[in-house]
């Protein structure tokens, strides 16, 4: 492993204007298994989970959110946000617990100013 503790890439959130219509593609058309209940539609993949999130303004059209949310496993997400404020990296979410106090999550931003979210389980 690193020295900062990063995994793997385990989410990626893609902009939707019709989430029903979208769930549907995924589920039906993709044959994708959707994650278990409790929040985000979302659909699995190996080890990355799919979570489709509606845009603010519907029917500006997912184009015009083109990036989609990239959230990376780390071993320790507290340590990690530290160890990257130490480093100078802009915390743009600070660390909170999830999911039912399952999973720590935050986010950076990097240089270009693009949000990157990072996650551990809660121990």
């Amino acid at each position: 492993m690193n020295a900062l503790g990063w995994q793997a890439l385990k989410v990626v959130a893609l902009a939707v204007d019709d989430l029903a219509r979208a769930e549907d593609f995924y589920r039906m058309t993709l044959d994708l298994e959707p994650v278990p209940p409790g929040g985000d539609v979302g659909f699995t993949l190996g080890g990355l989970t799919i979570l489709l999130k509606p845009v603010a303004e519907p029917g500006r059209g997912a184009e015009k959110s083109p990036y989609p949310r990239l959230t990376f496993a780390v071993a320790d997400a507290p340590r990690l946000a530290r160890e990257l404020e130490a480093r100078g990296v802009t915390i743009s979410d600070a660390v909170q617990l999830y999911e039912d106090d399952r999973y720590w999550v935050g986010a950076f931003l990097d240089s270009e100013g693009n949000k990157l979210w990072f996650c551990s389980e809660a121990r």
